[in-house]
């Protein structure tokens, strides 16, 4: 924060509020909003019915709560600003986070403040996990490798996409994951699996079909986020080549992770290794993410970052190759830069499983 010119950070619910509090509160219509000091007590803004949670605290608050009528709102927003002395100066803020609700109570409770993007002083403060943040990384990665495992079984011709992601995550939770998953696991049977983001549909397996599993679970609020290819019975001869080459482009970004590299040249690795093979025109997203206690975060592994790899920052690595209309495939790992190479926390096997033989 002293680096980046910034007294103060306004954080409202979200990864960050939990990173530097421990709190969870859920995003709702009624504000909450963390004013954040350099120097000094945080204080906390809320509503009533959400006060018991403060004694979860990290460390010592000043509470400002509001009732339920309008008019308490702003009354807790200009004592809490008041009582933290921000005046006319810079408060930080997640402006992918930061609603317009909160923004708008802020700039009434201190109208002499500039609020400026605060994103990369705080993911500077996230990217390099610790011991104990890789440790529940492993587990929440551990989680979702056995939950596959249990689920493979069911995943027989004539079962629906939905029918088999609803199995998945009753056992990511009967294994021990959180409740509030990274995403809605993607499940993709045939030509669905050339839609990146597809969304399981009652879409029923047929032999022939490749099957995507792009899923993840949450360990103490410790995202993982992978992805595997499977097919019922064998593909056709071009699907089976691209899981192929998907894989050689995976490999290629995980041999060539380091520290000290730039992003760009783990999105370099994989993206060249499918242009050689022909494919450059359907990989069609960067090749990974940050993750953590988001499944999206920085560092971002595309062409354009050339934030220097640290030990400890932890993404993913998933190029794919998606044929609309026939398939797609995609492989994804979690990655750890350590002191001198970079580890995958993510041990399932990445060749192409083909299943019902």
């Amino acid at each position: 924060m002293r680096d980046a010119n910034l007294p103060f950070l306004a954080l409202n619910p979200g990864s960050s509020l939990v990173y530097l509090t421990g709190l969870h509160f859920h995003m709702s219509e009624r504000p909450v909003v963390l004013i954040f000091p350099l120097e000094g007590v945080p204080s906390l803004i809320l509503p009533e019915l959400e006060s018991q949670k403060t004694a979860q605290a990290a460390f010592d608050l000043k509470v400002f709560t509001y009732k339920e009528s309008l008019e308490t709102w702003g009354v807790a927003f200009a004592d809490a600003c008041e009582a933290s002395s921000v005046g006319s100066q810079r408060v930080g803020v997640e402006p992918g986070t930061l609603r317009v609700l909160e923004l708008r109570f802020l700039e009434g409770a201190c109208p002499d403040a500039s609020f400026v993007t605060a994103e990369m002083a705080i993911a500077e403060l996230r990217m390099q996990k610790d011991t104990e943040e890789l440790a529940l990384m492993r587990h929440a990665t551990h989680i979702a490798e056995n939950a596959l495992r249990q689920t493979l079984p069911a995943v027989v011709e004539g079962v629906s996409e939905l029918a088999i992601a609803s199995k998945l995550v009753g056992n990511m939770l009967e294994l021990g994951s959180g409740g509030e998953l990274p995403f809605q696991p993607i499940i993709a049977f045939g030509a669905n699996s050339a839609n990146p983001h597809a969304v399981p549909s009652d879409y029923q397996l047929q032999r022939g079909d490749l099957v995507l599993f792009d899923w993840g679970a949450n360990n103490q609020g410790y995202f993982s986020d992978l992805t595997r290819m499977f097919s019922l019975g064998e593909p056709e001869t071009e699907l089976c080549n691209v899981v192929e080459i998907v894989h050689r482009a995976n490999t290629a970004a995980r041999e060539v992770s380091a520290p000290g590299i730039p992003a760009s040249a783990i999105d370099q690795a994989a993206r060249t290794t499918i242009e050689a093979a022909g494919y450059g025109e359907y990989f069609v997203h960067r090749t990974g993410h940050g993750l953590g206690l988001e499944v999206h975060e920085p560092p971002y592994i595309r062409s354009d970052n050339s934030e220097i790899l640290k030990p400890g920052m932890t993404y993913t690595i998933e190029p794919g190759i998606y044929l609309n209309g026939r398939g797609g495939a995609r492989i994804e790992d979690d990655m750890v830069i350590t002191a001198d190479a970079a580890e995958s926390l993510s041990t399932f096997p990445r060749e192409l499983t083909v299943l019902g033989q």
